[in-house]
């Protein structure tokens, strides 16, 4: 049994309420961060002294945090109608982001927005989680990973351990890098079976830990089914099934934070399509993560609701299918996503300071890869703002919707060059859209 949590050891506890989002516990996910100077040498170099991925987790591990909060959620008759991108500088209270410890408050504000309208309330932080090792083996597959073994670790938290968690973990003869310790990227597509051989092998070969769970072991991918996972351990969780996926990886993370083996300044996760949006919200709200890679993840997760190209997927569309994946009152925004307090830029500047990649196909376009480049332009604003324009990468490749061996590459490479200084000759600031007008008036501060 251990403890850790982004909320540091305090229950998030947050309650939606008729008109606000409140929260009566300290939460990590608000965490703020200390000041660094992030000008002073390379990231890679600033990770390997410990100091990037991240001064957060010291402050999060003691549960320190911004001071607790409440949000009046407006009925959408009194929200402004913003037709452009809007801007995620600009503070509640009419000023804009002028420092980096504005920015602290301002990603706070945030966070509140878009649970409060998105994705409702997370589950209740974990004081605990227990890890039993059930199997611990040379992999099956020696040829393609020489020395490898595969270990399975159940996961069991909340009342009675209720809430369950597959793990199941590639790991390299030796680690990438010279820390001694491995960086890891955890996947939580499980539930549509274990990633090819081609992949796992590519992943250990880099010398990085796999790691993979399903992440509908904690709330079911099903319209009004709502038993089972986070359902059974508290029966009253009114959040989306969105919520609980990312929560998901946050505990994954906790129990990898236990592992002397594993370099917790170097943890990815990744996910494809539903698991990609999952994986945004994840990355956005928990600063432990070091990497988010969300793949093909589209209206919800990068996309954009004020920007759809043809045939992409709109807010009808998709809260129509999947009401379950948003907060309850998420449809009231369809016709009117100009009255959105935010878009889907302002979920990825989240990851900021930390390192974020998204990965598209470009003839999928249900998934809205010209409206995921529109949000991916704006975010870099405030990646730019906190000097670490480099930290957020963008891969586009013919082809459509999956996760495939290009992507994970794509992964790879950007996770070698943020972690350890080992450039690629791939850029990923290339635009697979150059003519496609911004969609946003203001800048950076």
């Amino acid at each position: 049994m251990f403890s850790g949590g982004p909320e540091g050891r305090a229950a998030f506890g947050a309650r939606i309420g008729k008109g606000s989002l409140e929260h009566p516990a300290q939460s990590g996910y608000a965490t703020s961060m200390q000041p660094i100077d992030l000008n002073v040498a390379p990231l890679h170099s600033l990770a390997r002294r410990g100091i990037l991925c991240f001064v957060a987790l010291t402050s999060l591990l003691l549960g320190q945090s911004l001071p607790a909060a409440s949000l009046e959620r407006k009925p959408i008759d009194q929200l402004p109608h913003v037709k452009e991108l809007p801007d995620p500088f600009l503070m509640a209270d009419g000023s804009r982001v002028k420092s980096r410890e504005d920015w602290a408050r301002r990603r706070k504000e945030l966070i509140d927005l878009i649970l409060a309208y998105e994705y409702g309330a997370l589950p209740p932080a974990m004081a605990s989680v227990k890890a039993t090792v059930t199997t611990a083996r040379p992999t099956t597959r020696p040829a393609d990973m020489p020395g490898a073994t595969e270990s399975d670790v159940l996961l069991a938290m909340g009342p009675g351990d209720r809430v369950t968690i597959h793990l199941h973990l590639f790991i390299p003869a030796s680690p990438a890098g010279d820390s001694g310790k491995y960086p890891i990227i955890v996947r939580g597509d499980r539930d549509k079976g274990s990633v090819n051989p081609e992949i796992a092998a590519a992943v250990v070969k880099r010398g990085y830990i796999l790691a993979e769970f399903d992440r509908t072991e904690l709330f079911a991918d099903q319209k009004d089914i709502r038993t089972g996972g986070i359902n059974a351990a508290w029966p009253d969780y009114a959040g989306s099934a969105l919520g609980a996926w990312a929560w998901g990886y946050h505990r994954v993370v906790d129990y990898l934070l236990t592992r002397p083996d594993i370099d917790p300044r170097c943890i990815a996760i990744t996910g494809h399509s539903r698991g990609g949006k999952a994986v945004l919200l994840a990355g956005a709200l928990d600063e432990r993560i070091s990497l988010v890679a969300p793949n093909d993840s589209g209206c919800g997760g990068c996309g954009c609701y004020r920007f759809q190209a043809a045939k992409s997927e709109t807010i009808e569309n998709i809260v129509v299918r999947f009401p379950y994946w948003f907060e309850p009152r998420f449809p009231e925004f369809i016709g009117h996503v100009d009255q959105l307090p935010f878009d889907q830029h302002s979920v990825k500047a989240l990851v900021a300071p930390r390192a974020l990649l998204e990965t598209s196909a470009l003839n999928d376009a249900w998934s809205n890869p010209e409206g995921s480049q529109q949000t991916w332009i704006a975010a870099r604003e405030v990646f730019a703002f906190l000097s670490v324009p480099e930290q957020i990468g963008i891969a586009s490749r013919p082809g459509k919707h999956g996760h495939n061996p290009i992507d994970w590459t794509a992964l790879l490479d950007f996770a070698d060059w943020r972690f350890y200084g080992k450039k690629s000759d791939r850029a990923f600031d290339t635009l697979a859209f150059p003519e496609s007008e911004k969609r946003y008036s203001w800048g950076k501060p």
